[in-house]
């Protein structure tokens, strides 16, 4: 009884110090809240009453500057005949304004699309109150599961008791989110259909380099068309790689980063504690190593691949798991017979042995699917092993036979091999493990060797969005409202200085054609924003390679622990190490 009355009391604290939050900020409380049935938590409560920072320059009256004309990044001449209308526009940046404006009221149209990234709420929740100051009489609608909303017309307004319900969440449950490419001109038309019923006069698309190449796209499509419908892009994806001199980095980044780290740091307490296993931990990530550089910077793991330097020394396979077994044996040498080594999941896409047995592999079975599906398993591997060039038949002879069977049989809708699903870990892990056995015959290695598998990708993708994510995502939402306020189309909200005070950060916006060139997509040269690989000349990757000689040596983890919500701004408000080695605060 006692017992339950101090739940009862406790329950009613949260409960009151929750309405006490929502009533400062005029937001809706939360009918029939039963924390025992976890309907919602008491950090999600607390979270609910933050306020987001904003650039000072976005908290009055606001005036925009506009800079001169843009370039694309490269192939000037077919980006800019493929964007008459959208080509060359100036940047722009907004400043304390003294005079104010009437807006009229304007309906927006929103979208999430592709893969989910922390701070997605926050975004569509500064959207709206940018909206709202300009006139209170704006309306926001979403449209349901993506661009796919938009095509088959599926969407729902989104007033204030149900964006306040969402802020400073993860997830994209607002209005969910999907992969459907808006590139082909009926799917323009029908979207135009339900836009115009809508009255809607600026579509924001929320996502990463593909997802704002066809917010690009379409922006382009309906200026040529005179419809009168803005198109504005925000930068979204946790892998990093959507980033340039005026997109510091793309939402999301930061809190997935935290959360990997965490686990990562616990592991290696674990590991550092039972002292027998060596830790494979396999990172999101598939084009670029963004996400495994950060982590690696963030708890000083043993070994760390990068994806991008393997292919700039044409490494092999086999190179990578030597320098590994080598690692393991030394450390064992020096009684440590447990480490970590984090991998990116693109690793195999970048090894130029690989890259070419999975071009040839693709080629053959696209011709061959049908012979090769009709062979007995157990002589699928001959086969192939036979009709494969000599050098990519040693590669694919060299793997183990469950990645080899699985490079040949799980294929995507293009027919290519779905290298995401490849356990890596795994791979990497089993070969080391031959390689010391090995080395035991020839009297090379004298120890044991235990290994442990991780892949750490989902539980990354909707974490409660970190303090900075929450304000830099709000500040994008905000940003983008006043990229239509201004009358821009084909523009991506950009929010810069982030190292610094948030009252500091710079916003504006960026012409997307500026960060667009032309790449080979499906057998086709199509105009793609260009993705943003890890520099190997670039200050967090000099500051990881300057260490990690020792920290394969010697045990240096680090422990970082959960994200922090509340306490010292050095500690909540405190951006990635790639952040700020890049910016050198």
């Amino acid at each position: 009884m006692i017992k339950q009355k101090k739940k009862e009391t406790s329950i009613k604290k949260v409960e009151s110090t929750f309405k006490i939050h929502k009533k400062k900020r005029n937001l809706p409380i939360f009918s029939n809240l039963i924390i025992i049935n976890m309907k919602i938590s008491a950090l999600q409560q607390a979270r609910a009453a933050y306020q987001p920072k904003l650039p000072q320059a976005l908290k009055g009256v606001v005036k925009i500057s506009e800079g001169s004309a843009t370039k694309s990044v490269a192939d000037e001449e077919a980006i800019s005949k493929m964007f008459p209308n959208t080509y060359g526009l100036p940047i722009v940046t907004f400043e304390c304004g003294e005079t104010a404006v009437d807006y009229p009221a304007i309906n927006i149209g929103v979208i999430l699309s592709g893969g989910q990234a922390p701070g997605g709420h926050n975004v569509i929740a500064g959207l709206f109150d940018g909206i709202k100051k300009l006139n209170a009489n704006s309306r926001l609608y979403g449209f349901l599961m993506g661009p796919g909303g938009l095509v088959d017309h599926k969407y729902k307004e989104l007033t204030a008791d149900i964006i306040d319900e969402y802020r400073n969440t993860g997830g994209f449950d607002i209005i969910g989110s999907g992969r459907t490419k808006l590139e082909k001109e009926e799917q323009f038309e029908k979207g135009l259909e339900i836009l115009k019923e809508l009255n809607i006069k600026a579509l924001v698309i929320i996502g990463g380099d593909d997802s704002n190449t066809n917010a690009c796209v379409l922006a382009e499509y309906y200026a040529a068309k005179n419809t009168g419908i803005q198109v504005i892009g925000c930068p979204k994806t946790i892998d990093g790689d959507l980033k340039n001199a005026y997109i510091e980095t793309s939402f999301g980044f930061d809190t997935a980063c935290k959360v990997y780290s965490e686990v990562i740091g616990n592991i290696q307490r674990d590991c550092n504690s039972a002292r027998k296993y060596w830790h494979f931990i396999k990172l999101m990530g598939r084009s670029a190593s963004h996400i495994a550089l950060e982590c690696a910077l963030q708890t000083q793991p043993n070994i760390c691949i990068i994806s991008e330097e393997v292919e700039k020394k044409a490494l092999s396979l086999d190179d990578i798991v030597t320098s590994i077994a080598q690692a393991v044996a030394d450390r064992a040498a020096a009684g440590n017979k447990f480490g970590t080594v984090l991998i990116p999941e693109g690793l195999i896409e970048f090894i130029p042995a690989m890259k070419s047995l999975i071009a040839e592999l693709n080629d053959f079975l696209a011709h061959n699917g049908e012979e090769y599906a009709a062979i007995k398993p157990a002589e699928q591997r001959e086969y192939i092993i036979k009709n494969l060039s000599a050098d990519n038949a040693a590669v694919y002879a060299s793997l183990p036979a469950g990645v080899a069977r699985q490079l040949t049989l799980d294929r995507d809708p293009h027919g290519n091999v779905q290298v995401s699903l490849i356990e890596t870990e795994k791979l990497l892990s089993e070969m080391v493990a031959n390689k010391l056995t090995e080395w035991k015959k020839e009297g090379k290695f004298d120890s044991s060797f235990n290994a442990q598998h991780h892949f750490f990708g989902y539980e990354g993708r909707c974490a409660a969005p970190s303090n900075y994510d929450a304000d830099y995502c709000y500040a994008l939402g905000y940003t983008a409202s006043q990229l239509i306020a201004s009358g821009k189309t084909g523009y991506m909200a950009s929010v810069r200085n982030t190292t610094a005070p948030a009252a500091e950060w710079t916003a504006g916006g960026i012409p997307i054609t500026m960060m667009m060139n032309m790449e080979r997509r499906h057998g086709e040269m199509k105009p793609v924003i260009q993705k943003a690989l890890v520099d190997l000349e670039g200050a967090p990757f000099k500051a990881f390679a300057a260490q990690r000689e020792t920290w394969a040596k010697e045990t240096c983890y680090v422990y970082p622990g959960p994200i922090q919500y509340f306490g010292p701004t050095e500690v909540c408000d405190k951006t990635t190490a790639t952040l700020a080695l890049e910016q050198a605060k």
